[in-house]
Parts: structure tokens; sequence; C-alpha cells
């Protein structure tokens, strides 16, 4: 397949994702709810309308311009997915198909159903990709590896995979700054970026940085539109949870009715926690996010005020050259070439 090839496929893709028949979409978020319990069919469909907007024809010509693709070097790439949010394992595919190398993917068994429609309508626009993914219970014989899990899973993959070129990502999370001077309708915002997906991806909100003498009821007040979460069984019973235990252990928290806020200087919040920690000048904020530079995903601030944020309501519709981690995943696989 020529590059143009590649990139007129992944535009068509981005049509399926927008014009899916509800019917068959409705039949996906069934099958996929019952693989993952978390993933409830309006944050299926969050996810298909992310990637129609994300797979157009400029955003493929921006994110692709600036590398050389146009030979096809057939590298197989090991790929090990995630599956704590629907097609989370899709930008890695998706950059292993455009560079014209082949994919040998270990599917997660949370999000299969899932991938196994984008593969599948993949097939249907051009059958040459029948060839360039291949289902793999094991990595074996491959040139590099692409895996995603846990900080104890990432361990033992940067372990067995030393040998191949590789990417191995861990647990990361994304924090909110709070100015101070922020409109309602603003930090509104702020609650698309925690509670879409029910806080479960890496660039999902976890803790917010506030400034010294900041009402936090002025920030928990425009976040009330977003109390559905509760609805969920599984978001409702960590929620519980946590209560219970701020309440036995008479740790200081706050309670919105739908979710906590507690004060820490840690980075990762529980399931329907929300941390904050108070500064006092934007050079010491600096410094804070600096200790935690290798654990954060992504920063979002109030129309992106501070440098490398992006805006409230944003973290959840990265672009396709925001790679996670910052690894240029791209770049890593013309290097298997040189």
């Amino acid at each position: 397949m020529t590059l143009q090839e590649r990139k007129e496929s992944l535009k068509l893709l981005g049509e399926w994702f927008k014009t899916i028949d509800n019917n068959k979409l409705e039949e996906l978020c069934l099958m996929a709810g019952n693989e993952n319990n978390w993933f409830t069919p309006a944050n299926i469909k969050s996810a298909f309308s992310a990637w129609a907007m994300a797979l157009t024809s400029e955003n493929i010509e921006k994110w692709i311009s600036a590398y050389h693709l146009d030979n096809e070097p057939s590298k197989k790439v090991g790929l090990i997915l995630a599956g704590n949010l629907p097609l989370v394992g899709l930008h890695d595919l998706l950059s292993v198909l455009i560079s014209g190398n082949l994919a040998h993917v270990k599917y997660s068994s949370q999000d299969r159903s899932l991938m196994n429609a984008v593969v599948n309508k993949l097939i249907e626009i051009d059958t040459r990709f029948a060839e360039k993914i291949t289902s793999i219970e094991q990595l074996k014989g491959v040139d590099a590896v692409i895996a995603t899990g846990s900080d104890n899973s990432a361990r033992y993959f940067k372990h067995y995979f030393s040998k191949y070129p590789h990417i191995i990502r861990q647990n990361r999370v994304s924090v909110g700054i709070i100015k101070g001077n922020e409109t309602s309708n603003e930090l509104e915002k702020i609650g698309q970026d925690a509670f879409q997906y029910f806080g479960l991806g890496c660039r999902n909100v976890s803790k917010i940085y506030v400034p010294k003498g900041f009402e936090l009821p002025e920030l928990i007040k425009p976040l009330e539109s977003y109390n559905s979460v509760l609805d969920h069984h599984k978001y409702r019973n960590n929620y519980d949870y946590n209560k219970s235990i701020y309440l036995v252990n008479k740790e200081p928290h706050l309670d919105s009715g739908f979710f906590l806020m507690r004060e820490s200087d840690e980075l990762v919040s529980p399931i329907s926690v929300l941390f904050y920690e108070t500064y006092n000048s934007e050079a010491e904020l600096d410094l804070k996010l600096s200790t935690y530079r290798d654990k954060i995903q992504c920063i979002v601030s109030a129309n992106g005020w501070y440098e490398g944020s992006v805006p409230f309501g944003e973290a959840q519709t990265p672009e396709l050259w925001d790679y996670a981690d910052g690894v240029d995943t791209i770049e890593f696989l013309n290097s298997l070439t040189k």
C-alpha cells in the first residue's frame, strides 16, 4: 500500500466513526459493556466522536507531514494494548499502520469488541489490511514492542522486552490548574476532564492545584452537572467506600454528594476522589509540577493559559500528534529501519 492509500483509508475510517449506523453502534455498545462494565454507551459514543474529529484529511496530513513515510518497511511491531477506556489502544495501531509496518496485536480482554469492530472496518475499507494486522496471544518473532500497562507490568515489560526496541508505557494521570479568576462556565468544563470515562484514563484529571485562599465550593458547585456518574454502580461503590474510609479515619475532606475532595501532595487519587493542593505563586506551582514531570500525562487550565497545558474540557480529545507520555510513536517506528 502506498502512503496515500493508507491516509485515505484512515480518512474513511474517520467517516465511519462519524456515520456509523445507530443500530450497529448500539449493538457494539452492548457487546463492549458486557466485556467491561465501565464502558457505558455514552462513553463509547464519546470515544467514537473523538475519533471522528481526529481522523479528518486535514488532521491526518498535519500528523504525517513531519515524517518521511514514503517507503513501506513492514517491520513486525508487537502491540500490547490497554483496555481501561474505549479504543484506548487505537492510536498505537493506527501509528503502526500509517507508517507502513505490520501490527501483531495482543488485545485487552476489556476492549476486544470495539477494537475488532475497527479492525474489521479497516479490512472492509481495504482488504490488504488483513495481512497487516495479526491478533496474537504471545509476542514472538517481532522486531519491536509497544506495550501499555500498570507500573508493575511496565517493570516486567521492560525486563522481558529489553532486547527489542520498545516503548513501554505505565501509569500516568493528569492535573488541572486554577488561577482563581475563572468563571463558573470555565470551571464547569473541568468536570469533563475529571469525570468522563469515570476518571479511569491517564488523561483524566485526578488532582487540582488551587491558589492559596481559593474557596473550594466555588469549584464544587459548577461541577454539579456531572453528578450522573453516581448512577453507575461501580462508581457509586467507589464513592461510598472512599467516603467511609475518610469518615472512619477522621480524615478532613469535602463531600460534594457525588465526589470527594481531599488535600494531598500525592498525584494519583482514587476513583470518585479529586485531590487538591494549594500554591502561593506560579513559580512555586512550576516547582511542584516539575517533581511529577514523569507522571503527568496532561495539564489543563482555563483557555490553556498555563504553558504546555490544554484548555479545560479538552483533555479527552487529544490530537493525532499528541503522543502518550510525550514519546513520538511515529519517530520511534521510523527509527526501526535506520
